[in-house]
């Protein structure tokens, strides 16, 4: 048996700064068997999930293309054509299925649906028969064309995401069931009409998604359901398609998906309230954390979540660290302050404006007067549990001290998602009494293990949490918070 395996990866937050173009997606560039076996044999990530199912299975992988890009701004219409173009040549027709790694949120200059129209054109090569699956983030916006156009979808149940790995193997294992005759999937996808903050859908501690997600984990016991999918959304995309949905797929038994999917959709709208997020103002989480006796003390600025497309520049927490009376770390993207330091070399006084260099909304540049104290290139690989072994680069990197403020500058945007973000740079996370995390969620899997406090941060960006202050021209409506 022959499965091949194509992907395309990216989170788009069109209320973020900018366009995202092809150069974007370089980093993370492969294909084809060696390439692919390469770069993630051994790795916990969906494509290495792939490669040890299809070992263990005794398959024959065709491996496409597969790119990713750190979650920005709309994507180009040119680069989006450029990409479909290049996933869709590269698979293998002649393979008895196809797994097609995506997120869910893509959304490019007059393409709402990305996903959807990638999967269309790909069953304009493969045929309405060639069995196909796909992996998505909990944070997808599910479509009708995705759910439509695919026979097989498999939602992350994990936020922080740590189960990326286990999806995969799930979904190709699916995949091999089909195709062997054993399982005939049908699919149902329902909309509880929601917009939800991604602070709301941890599933690793008490709350209303917990409670969705064990119910969830329930229903896929019983012999007939095969996969049940809860996804969060993402409120930054603005498309009609933004918000919670739940697919759930059955064996060959479309009453019983249509149940449970209508019964997991009223679950979600009976907990809408419960839904709500509140966070602090900058000055206030700033004085709260430093009267905290016990550190770290994690400050967490979701508006500038780099995870959900944010520039990483924002200053309006590094504002308030200026002269702080307890160690304090913040992470700052600024290739210009970055390249500044690497001209003065360890042990240069640095004097630079940094940040709130990407617009207006994230704040104004910050005067910063310190000692480099480290120099280094940004290359690392994830040791943490989310996605360990992957490859990472925040660029070129600056470790600046300014008295007891530590600003890490990064030439790239990178997520905090992994506790080498920090280790490859020397700085030892639990020596600081605050740590500023540009994040929502997933941070947790770099410092979640030793943080004594967590403290919400609101301020202007655009992954605010709240969600009023975006304007959104294309949502479908009503929905809530705002009509319901």
């Amino acid at each position: 048996m022959n499965i091949a395996v194509v992907g395309l990866v990216h989170e788009t937050n069109t209320f973020a700064p900018g366009r995202t173009d092809l150069h974007e997606f370089q980093s993370e560039w492969v294909q084809g068997n060696d390439a692919f076996l390469s770069r993630y044999t051994g790795t916990r990530t969906s494509m290495g999930g792939v490669i040890d199912v299809t070992s263990a299975y005794g398959l024959e992988l065709s491996a496409g293309f597969y790119t990713s890009a750190t979650p920005s701004g709309m994507i180009t219409a040119e680069t989006a054509e450029a990409l479909m173009q290049r996933v869709v040549d590269s698979v293998n027709e002649n393979a008895d299925g196809l797994l097609v790694i995506l997120h869910g949120a893509m959304v490019a200059e007059g393409i709402s649906d990305l996903e959807g129209e990638l999967l269309r054109r790909i069953r304009a090569k493969v045929g309405k028969r060639h069995p196909i699956a796909c992996t998505l983030d909990l944070h997808a916006n599910i479509s009708v064309d995705m759910v439509e156009l695919s026979d097989i979808l498999v939602g992350y149940d994990t936020y922080p995401h740590v189960d990326v790995y286990e999806r995969a193997v799930e979904t190709v294992q699916l995949l091999v069931r089909m195709i062997r005759g054993e399982i005939t999937p049908v699919r149902t996808c329902s909309r509880p009409n929601m917009l939800v903050v991604p602070q709301m859908m941890m599933t690793e501690e008490p709350g209303p998604m917990q409670e969705i997600m064990k119910r969830a984990s329930l229903i896929e016991r019983e012999d007939s359901v095969l996969n049940v999918t809860i996804a969060g959304g993402f409120p930054y995309s603005d498309v009609p398609e933004a918000g919670v949905s739940v697919v759930v797929t059955t064996d060959g038994d479309q009453e019983l998906s249509d149940y449970y999917a209508e019964q997991l959709s009223r679950m979600f709208w009976d907990r809408r309230e419960r839904f709500r997020f509140e966070a602090l103002d900058p000055q206030a989480a700033a004085a709260m954390a430093f009267a905290k006796l016990a550190g770290p003390v994690i400050l967490v600025e979701g508006s500038d979540n780099v995870g959900g497309g944010a520039p990483a520049d924002a200053t309006h927490v590094l504002a308030q660290l200026i002269n702080p009376p307890k160690k304090s770390l913040i992470v700052i993207r600024d290739e210009a302050a970055v390249r500044a330091a690497h001209r003065l070399g360890i042990g240069g006084q640095f004097h630079e404006r940094i940040g709130g260099k990407s617009d207006a909304l994230h704040g104004l540049p910050v005067e910063v007067s310190g000692r480099v104290r480290l120099l280094g290139d940004g290359e690392y690989t994830h040791i943490g549990e989310y996605m360990t072994g992957q490859r990472a680069s925040m660029g070129k990197t600056a470790v600046i001290e300014v008295d007891k403020l530590t600003v890490v500058l990064t030439e790239l945007r990178t997520p905090p998602w992994d506790p080498g973000h920090l280790s490859s740079i020397g700085i030892r996370a639990q020596d600081y009494h605050v740590i500023v995390v540009k994040a929502a969620i997933a941070w947790k899997t770099a410092f979640g293990s030793i943080c004594k406090s967590i403290i919400p941060v609101d301020s202007p960006g655009c992954c605010g949490s709240d969600l009023f202050a975006l304007t959104y021209n294309h949502l479908s409506r009503p929905v809530f918070p705002f009509d319901l």
